[in-house]
């Protein structure tokens, strides 16, 4: 049978009625009455769940089985704790009062990948600081590509490195991996790694390899700036095709008018590469808009190199030059009224509005914004429904925030960083239907950990981790918006995170049981000291 239940290290009778356990070996924690969505993909079948310390011991009737603390889960569904397969919770991870992270717990987010887009710092001490404090779930790093380039070369250069840059660089990716990263993040997009050809980008992947792990990459484009978004994935297939290493498509889209559409053709390609054989994965976070500032959507990146961006504004010829550029960059956002200002005296209102408010050009607003030193923060509405739902449905999809750990009440950050799974359940399962409740399930579970590799967690089987969410489907909703992001989501009752409750009864107990985990396994110690550590402890938000 595919659920066989394991027989304790001492032998015991099964009398009818036990499908699991011996009543003489209480479970720590059994969670009754549930139905439970495992992350395989397959049917929901009614079961309870027994943990006995941070693993999933049984799965079955457990009506005579006895236990310390029981949870009820009559009416709700049970599954594996959510995967964020692309974070930037980093930053408010190691700070005391966002550590025990309640705006991704409210979401069933029990692990999150950090490090993206190809910035990460020393790896053995951000752990010590991800630690300090304890964890309200748990991490997996990765080493990343623009801090090795910049550490090599001495900051943003426009040339290949030198064969000594190059080793130096290689020498950053393979300490990475020794201090336990699950692999290589790329921001291909962004200066200097905007600035590195393929074959830079191969060689640091040829050490990645050696370990077995990932490489996760913010694509070259996503539009048709340069390469254009379907070369640019076909690049991370390349790279994949020639070291072995798994790619990783990093919050996948079609981004603005020129490229509506094209996810057929990137569809088309993933698919082809996988039949290849290769190990080739995506991430998408479930929203139209993504968000950014007014530079890094309009302005090209020469015009910013070395911070001189308002300087070159002043100047003329310089002007003269970069304002076609912006233009052009405006249209591939589909316009002055997808562009959605997040602070200021505009919040809430378009590019298009303050240049009528001004009696500008939409292209001359956005120079005079920045040379006046206006907010600049702004959503950008540039993605098709078709797009977003043919990613959507692909098996080898997972789910991803994007988002910064937000702190509350502070700054307009997009709100996929409070409400990007609970969304998915909303709007994607349950109202537009574009998917079921199964596969949904196991895009924000299993699929991450398998593309990241990621043993005993991302399914609800015994011998698992006990990173387990409970939830009542009918109450799942994320009251985040553009305008109003600050709202944690809603319809978690039970979370546990390595077998220990972080919500219950839909109160966070403020538990810090979160581990930093590593691409050696759970077992080993790295630098020194266990990876493993817990702790629980009272925090207010």
């Amino acid at each position: 049978m595919r659920r066989t239940l394991r027989l304790p290290r001492v032998l015991c009778l099964l009398f009818l009625g036990f499908a699991a356990g011996c009543a003489d070996e209480p479970y720590d924690l059994i969670i009754r009455g549930g139905t439970v969505v495992d992350g395989t993909g397959g049917e929901p079948y009614r079961a309870d769940v027994g943990v006995r310390g941070d693993r999933i011991a049984a799965i079955g009737n457990l009506s005579r089985a006895r236990a310390t603390h029981l949870l009820e889960a009559e009416g709700l569904h049970l599954a594996p704790g959510f995967i964020d397969l692309h974070s930037h919770a980093d930053g408010g991870l190691v700070s005391e009062e966002r550590s025990v992270a309640h705006a991704l717990l409210a979401q069933g987010l029990t692990t999150v990948v950090i490090n993206a887009d190809g910035r990460s710092p020393d790896l053995v001490r951000q752990r010590e600081q991800l630690l300090e404090h304890g964890l309200g779930v748990n991490v997996a790093q990765l080493v990343g590509h623009n801090t090795a380039r910049v550490a090599a070369m001495g900051g943003s250069h426009d040339r290949p490195p030198t064969a000594e840059e190059l080793e130096e660089m290689r020498a950053t990716i393979r300490a990475g991996m020794e201090a336990g990263a699950f692999g290589l993040s790329t921001g291909l997009f962004y200066t200097p790694s905007s600035y590195a050809e393929t074959d830079e980008v191969i060689a640091l992947a040829e050490v990645v390899a050696e370990y077995g792990g990932v490489h996760s990459s913010h694509i070259r484009d996503e539009s048709d700036y340069t390469v254009g978004v379907v070369n640019a994935v076909q690049e991370i297939i390349d790279i994949s095709r020639a070291t072995g290493v798994t790619g990783i498509v990093s919050h996948i889209k079609a981004l603005g008018p020129n490229v509506w559409g094209h996810s057929e053709e990137i569809v088309a390609r993933i698919e082809a590469a996988r039949a290849e054989g290769l190990s080739i994965w995506a991430d998408q976070y479930p929203y139209a808009a993504s968000q950014t500032s007014l530079v890094a959507a309009l302005f090209p990146a020469w015009a910013q190199e070395g911070g001189g961006l308002r300087g070159r504004l002043r100047d003329p010829a310089m002007a003269a030059r970069i304002r076609p550029e912006v233009a052009d960059n405006l249209a591939r956002r589909g316009g002055a009224d997808r562009l959605q200002f997040t602070g200021g005296d505009y919040m809430g209102r378009t590019l298009a509005d303050h240049a009528g408010d001004h009696g500008l050009d939409p292209v001359d607003a956005a120079i005079r914004i920045v040379l006046t030193g206006g907010a600049t923060g702004v959503v950008s509405h540039n993605m098709h429904d078709d797009d977003i739902h043919r990613l959507m449905r692909q098996p080898w999809m997972a789910t991803s925030t994007d988002g910064f750990l937000p702190e509350f009440g502070r700054g307009m950050p997009h709100p996929r960083g409070y409400g990007s799974y609970a969304r998915k359940l909303r709007k994607y399962v349950l109202e537009d239907r574009v998917i079921d409740l199964p596969f949904a399930i196991r895009s924000m579970s299993a699929v991450g950990a398998e593309a990241i590799g990621s043993e005993g967690r991302g399914v609800l089987e015994e011998g698992a981790f006990a990173d387990i969410v409970v939830f009542d489907l009918a109450r799942v909703n994320d009251p985040a918006t553009y305008m109003d992001p600050h709202q944690l989501s809603e319809g978690m009752v039970h979370v546990l995170v390595n077998g220990v409750p972080a919500i219950r009864d839909g109160e966070f107990t403020n538990a810090l049981a979160g581990r930093v985990l590593s691409r050696h396994g759970p077992e080993r110690a790295v630098g020194g000291e266990v990876v493993a550590e817990a702790r629980t402890g009272e925090r207010t938000r």
